[in-house]
């Protein structure tokens, strides 16, 4: 996909995160909040994309690989650029909450105060996304950019659960594990999917990466759907906070749209995969399927944004 085809489709997630936060706040109202929902769905938004960017060229085979790393080199530092940049304008923001004044007059003692104290996953994703970005920077055109890759790998990973582990599930070892598990799997089946569409452009391709990116999705869904439930039977009293408490409102929103997920990827999975490895899905007909399957997950995402601020 060329950078200006890009434009669309990152147009479109913006427009479906805004959205989606909007119905969030309004299923958690008062709980909720939509500035804390967009911004805390655009950090795990860029980071899921830089993930993403990272895994799809382990998805290609040893031959072909190389060349699927070359494209995906600018669009990895770019989201690794805005993932920095969203969890830098994150931590500022929440620092002026936490110190009860405006953003415009934030001093430099009230974000080292709430850097290391509250915000202390912040800072982590921070670190995460600059590490993430000067990697990308640095092995741009290098050989050793298989090894620099892993590295994107693994800082994205930990940036993307840096901040499931507060709030309540803070204080449990076991739903704090499973939310963990939970949000990495559902980053790596979105991000996988999504650095496919910024990086495939030829029939071939999809042909030789989607049966594989089928297994890894086909594993990330089963520890999705586990690991949530347990997570949700830690954090909900009863099965009527599902109704009458706004985390409960947004979960049961995210749990319908997650069941639409796994049944628009079976579906995938037994028609686009079988036309995709026999060569009879055209390039444009992939990425269709994929971008629609990216909305469904783009507002599972947001909401599960709005999960994370409300409980």
């Amino acid at each position: 996909m060329t950078r200006r085809g890009a434009v669309g489709p990152v147009l479109a997630g913006v427009l479906v995160v805004l959205a989606a936060s909007a119905a969030a706040w309004a299923l958690a109202y008062p709980d909720g909040s939509v500035l804390a929902t967009v911004l805390r769905a655009v950090c795990d938004g860029a980071a899921i994309l830089t993930l993403g960017l990272a895994v799809a060229p382990l998805l290609d085979d040893d031959r072909h690989r190389g060349e699927l790393l070359d494209r995906a080199t600018v669009p990895l530092i770019v989201a690794a650029a805005g993932w920095l940049l969203a969890e830098v304008s994150r931590l500022l923001v929440a620092a002026a909450d936490v110190a009860g004044v405006p953003f415009v007059r934030l001093d430099v003692s009230a974000v080292l105060s709430y850097a290391s104290g509250l915000g202390r996953p912040a800072v982590l994703g921070v670190a995460a996304a600059g590490v993430s970005l000067v990697t990308a920077l640095v092995s741009r055109g290098s050989r050793a950019r298989g090894s620099a890759n892993a590295v994107v790998v693994g800082a994205a990973a930990i940036g993307v659960v840096s901040r499931v582990l507060t709030g309540h599930f803070s204080v449990s070892g076991l739903g704090g594990a499973a939310v963990a598990v939970h949000v990495l799997a559902a980053a790596l089946w979105c991000g996988a999917l999504a650095g496919l569409v910024l990086t495939v452009a030829h029939r071939g391709r999809w042909a030789r990466v989607l049966p594989r990116f089928s297994t890894l999705s086909l594993w990330c869904v089963a520890a999705m759907v586990g690991a949530g439930a347990v997570g949700a039977v830690d954090r909900l009293g009863s099965v009527a906070d599902l109704v009458v408490t706004g985390y409960g409102r947004v979960l049961t929103a995210k749990l319908v749209l997650t069941s639409l997920l796994v049944v628009l990827g079976w579906r995938n999975r037994t028609l686009w995969l079988p036309a995709a490895r026999g060569h009879r899905a055209s390039a444009a007909l992939s990425r269709t399927r994929a971008v629609v399957e990216l909305t469904a997950m783009g507002v599972a995402l947001t909401l599960a944004a709005g999960l994370a601020v409300t409980g």
